[in-house]
């Protein structure tokens, strides 16, 4: 559960501070947004994992930011909002809302269904490979940044494969030349680099998990 950001999307500071200070007790990094617009901001420029928002907000309210993270994301949504009526309750799921919690509450609580849902997702993706910001499912032979899908050739998701599931270690180019292309394979390593190049462009901020290593070849390594 370490690492995880969650954003807080409420209009009130004192409850700001009072959520905040709950999950930075539990290791949680949190960022906060006062008003719908700003809270966009942030979740367009942050690796945010869980969204805790209310409903009445300046500039965009709790349901249009709800709506347009859901455009791109299926992360955790919590709304808490003071709004208790049955109907709220149900157009927030209508929305794609996971947890729907009324004022006033209590953060212990509130802290707990965090960590449950952040445990659903856990189960949800366990045939999935999780690396800070990118997603690589191979059920369904996709890949994901910041949780926006990217295009990749066959050979740069062979390639992104290989590198993976030998995490760590230092790759020659003929090693990924081999396992990628195949043994009979008479074209030139460079082709590697080519393909390499392109995979870090579609990679965007998460190309530095690809690694070169001075004389050898590639590497694939998270640095936290």
């Amino acid at each position: 559960m370490a690492n995880k950001n969650i954003l807080i999307v409420e209009d009130e500071e004192r409850m700001r501070r009072l959520v905040g200070d709950y999950l930075k007790r539990e290791g949680y990094k949190v960022f906060e947004a006062e008003n719908g617009k700003i809270a966009l901001d942030v979740f367009a420029k942050e690796n945010i994992d869980l969204v805790i928002l209310d409903i009445m907000l300046p500039e965009y309210d709790g349901w249009t930011v709800c709506r347009e993270i859901r455009k791109t994301s299926s992360i955790p949504i919590v709304m808490l909002t003071a709004r208790s009526e049955e109907s709220d309750q149900l157009f927030g799921f209508e929305l794609g809302a996971d947890e729907y919690i009324t004022k006033p509450f209590s953060p212990k609580v509130l802290v707990a269904r965090i960590k449950a849902l952040f445990k659903r997702v856990l189960t949800d993706v366990d045939n999935k490979l999780l690396f800070d910001g990118l997603q690589i499912d191979e059920d369904g032979h996709r890949v994901y940044v910041n949780n926006k899908e990217i295009d990749l050739s066959p050979k740069e998701y062979d390639i992104l494969i290989y590198l993976v599931t030998n995490q760590g270690k230092a790759l020659s180019r003929e090693q990924i030349l081999d396992a990628v292309w195949g043994y009979d394979y008479y074209g030139d390593a460079r082709t590697v680099d080519t393909h390499i190049k392109r995979l870090r462009v579609k990679l965007e901020n998460k190309s530095n998990f690809i690694q070169t290593v001075r004389g050898i070849g590639y590497r694939f390594e998270v640095n936290k």
